[in-house]
């Protein structure tokens, strides 16, 4: 049976790090038959196309966007704000556009600039981040079974033809949507995805201080302070436009979080530290019958 025509034919990848590079390489092991076009450094994206990601490089914004029915902006949250300038003139009015940012509140305001008439906007964010960066840890299986948000700029959006594709295309790579306004993905990010960063990163390095005075034996570090640092292997660059965007919401995480250490260092020698053992393994129990 011949595989039916797929609804975006020429797909435009701006930014083939670990984003953008596990959606040209989800797209090629899906099978979907799309021309993908990436646009990246040249030795980015000379590994892009003898990986087969990508059928062919562009040289800069507006020889990618030329033809193209999906463009998706995987670059750094600063730099999409930027492109969204470049779209006004360049992108195809019948394109759908959409970025894979971790914050999207200044992203769909930006966006709502676009000229009427033009290409079509629906904010997007793959939560299935890595704490590692660049085409060389992007992955064909990324996606599979993540929360994919969509973040529609009014409830019409996704009442379009354009939209309706780019949904069952997620959801073919095995993602899950789920459709929210900015705001509220914001505020959720700030606590589920922003705050466990910034957690990490401090603990890391208020660690490595004492670690540097001799006063800690790192050599005694055991899998609970590995797996806790984790994250603390995100570079600064990949953070720094997240928590520009996002300021006043993580600011207010990071204000609840410095509550709950000082409640659970006034109970530390009481039994009402066990309701906060109890609390947390009850939402562990939950994030495991999501998997």
């Amino acid at each position: 049976m011949k595989p039916a025509e797929p609804y975006f034919k020429r797909i435009s990848i701006i930014g083939l790090g670990l984003i953008g590079g596990s959606w040209a390489l989800a797209l090629k092991k899906l099978g979907y038959a799309a021309h993908r076009v990436g646009l990246d450094r040249p030795e980015i994206l000379a590994n892009a196309i003898a990986s087969g990601a990508v059928h062919e490089g562009a040289k800069d914004v507006n020889e990618a966007l030329r033809g193209a029915d999906l463009v998706i902006l995987a670059t750094p949250v600063g730099k999409i704000l930027e492109l969204l300038e470049q779209l006004r003139s360049s992108a195809p009015s019948h394109a759908l556009v959409t970025d894979v940012g971790s914050t999207k509140r200044l992203i769909l305001q930006r966006a709502q600039e676009l000229p009427a008439g033009g290409p079509l906007f629906l904010g997007g964010h793959p939560l299935a981040g890595k704490e590692h960066s660049g085409f060389e840890h992007a992955d064909a299986a990324l996606f599979e079974n993540a929360c994919y948000a969509l973040t529609p700029s009014s409830a019409g959006v996704m009442d379009d033809g354009r939209a309706k594709a780019f949904l069952g295309l997620i959801e073919s790579l095995g993602a899950r949507p789920y459709i929210t306004d900015p705001a509220s993905h914001d505020l959720a990010v700030a606590y589920l995805s922003h705050l466990p960063q910034l957690l990490s990163s401090g603990l890391a390095s208020m660690v490595a201080e004492k670690v540097a005075q001799g006063s800690l034996p790192l050599k005694m570090a055991g899998s609970g302070f590995r797996d806790l640092t984790r994250l603390a292997e995100s570079p600064y660059a990949l953070w720094r436009d997240i928590c520009l965007t996002n300021i006043e919401n993580i600011q207010s995480a990071l204000d609840a979080m410095v509550q709950e250490l000082d409640r659970i260092k006034t109970h530390l020698s009481s039994r009402e530290l066990e309701k906060e053992f109890d609390q947390a393994r009850k939402l562990r129990e939950k994030l495991h019958e999501q998997t």
